[in-house]
């Protein structure tokens, strides 16, 4: 067959290869998908009646803090992590709605599977977001940005809520990306056009540049990403020190970390910081008791034991302290990281302050069938474990806190006081119970 037109005239005798075809930005396929307003608009799913107005979600009293804000309520000034007292006065007419962690890990478990049918490789940075990288997907489902869309378009369908979408060639500058379009949008950095767009940038759009490094900066007279990345090394690394060389490098959108699809976990806990400074040590150990309830649960869900217990304190003048002890066998039980964490705060004798904050951690995790375990002719132990296990069955079927150690039960008024008595207020409500390894949005 006689071969005619320009392909013939590339060489005469050579099999040909049929060209496939260019994909649009395909050296920008790292993907970073970011709810909006995440706790916000699973709510909304339950009051659409409230779609358009300003809504916070956290509890109102006490130290608590705002863990999410629609963007009405954002138009005040409102913001993530800012105490509830604050954000009520900047927007007195928000809606307020507590928390009920349950319903976004069901969304956001949902929202991972999204993920997943696109690629393996999906990071989990929090209940709302993760990076992808599609690389391996392009052949299958187009250009990164038709799999973004795509993307939200699926998260719009089957969850009801929305998602940003920022697409680079890097995860930094995918996270800035994402950033920059909310809520609701998509954004593309071309790869050729990465150090262009991010020296457009103020300096603290850069990972680790913070409130003070950004005072450092100023004085210095650098106040852009272009600043930065036109700074001498030398001197970056003499103003920032260990910091300095990895803050140049992403002035200039070097960034090689990978999408890690598994991050081995390597703590769990939780912390409660109280209403009012309190040294009543009752309330303490019974704060340890609910924190420890907590802590066992997710680790017997991990499928994961825990070989140290570590204590944190925070007294009123906000100086912290921890203590930790690593134990022979690995553990799971409630009962039995309180008792650690109770023998760990009855060693540190008397108290200079009150407590502002108290936390218990797992820390030195193994999974449990991997785990060397020390046997024993003592039932207590599992006894306790089995009880747990039990009550894990019931907040499974039920949902959490329908079963509590009776120590945790609110206690009832004092005869007399019943027409008094308004709905029980849980002592040193948690006011950092929000997105589990992240901090509010």
């Amino acid at each position: 067959m006689a071969e005619t037109g320009s392909d013939a005239q590339q060489g005469q005798g050579e099999m040909l290869t049929p060209r496939r075809p260019v994909v649009p930005h395909a050296d920008s396929h790292i993907l970073h998908v970011d709810m909006d307003a995440f706790f916000v608009a699973v709510e909304l799913l339950e009051r659409p009646e409230l779609v358009g107005k300003p809504v916070i979600v956290g509890f109102p009293e006490g130290r608590s803090v705002v863990l999410s804000a629609s963007y009405e309520a954002r138009k005040s000034g409102v913001r993530s992590a800012m105490p509830m007292s604050s954000a009520m006065r900047m927007c007195p007419r928000a809606v307020v709605i507590e928390p009920v962690h349950r319903k976004y890990y069901d969304v956001s478990a949902r929202l991972m599977d999204i993920f997943r049918t696109v690629t393996d490789l999906v990071e989990p940075l929090s209940v709302d977001e993760a990076f992808l990288d599609v690389a391996g997907a392009i052949r299958r489902l187009g250009s990164p940005a038709e799999i973004g869309a795509a993307i939200r378009r699926q998260i719009r369908a089957e969850l009801g809520i929305t998602a940003s979408v920022g697409i680079a060639s890097t995860k930094f500058v995918a996270k800035i990306a994402s950033a920059r379009c909310k809520p609701d949008g998509m954004l593309l950095i071309p790869a050729k056009d990465t150090v262009a767009y991010l020296h457009t940038l103020p300096v603290q759009a850069l990972w680790g540049v913070g409130a003070k490094t950004v005072d450092v900066l100023a004085k210095l007279g650098i106040h852009t990403v272009a600043d930065v990345a036109g700074t001498p090394l030398p001197v970056m690394k003499r103003a920032l020190g260990a910091t300095g060389e990895h803050v140049h490098n992403l002035s200039w959108g070097i960034d090689p970390r990978p999408v890690t699809p598994v991050r081995e976990e390597k703590s769990l806990g939780a912390e409660t910081t109280f209403a009012t400074d309190t040294n009543d040590e009752a309330l303490l150990r019974r704060e340890l008791l609910r924190l420890a309830h907590k802590t066992g649960a997710r680790l017997r869900a991990s499928g994961q034991v825990a070989r140290t217990v570590a204590l944190k304190l925070k007294y009123s003048d906000f100086s912290t302290i921890t203590r930790s002890r690593t134990l022979g066998t690995p553990i799971d039980s409630a009962q039995l990281l309180y008792a650690e964490a109770v023998s760990m705060l009855n060693r540190l004798g008397s108290r200079p302050l009150s407590l502002r904050l108290i936390g218990l951690r797992a820390e030195g995790l193994e999974l449990a069938g991997e785990a060397t375990l020390q046997l024993s002719l003592e039932r207590r132990a599992d006894n306790w474990r089995d009880a747990e296990i039990a009550l894990d069955a019931v907040d499974a079927k039920f949902g959490s806190s329908s079963l509590v150690p009776a120590r945790l039960l609110p206690k009832a008024a004092p005869q007399g006081e019943q027409g008094k008595s308004e709905r029980p207020r849980v002592p040193g409500r948690q006011a950092s119970e929000g997105k589990p390894d992240k901090l509010p949005e």
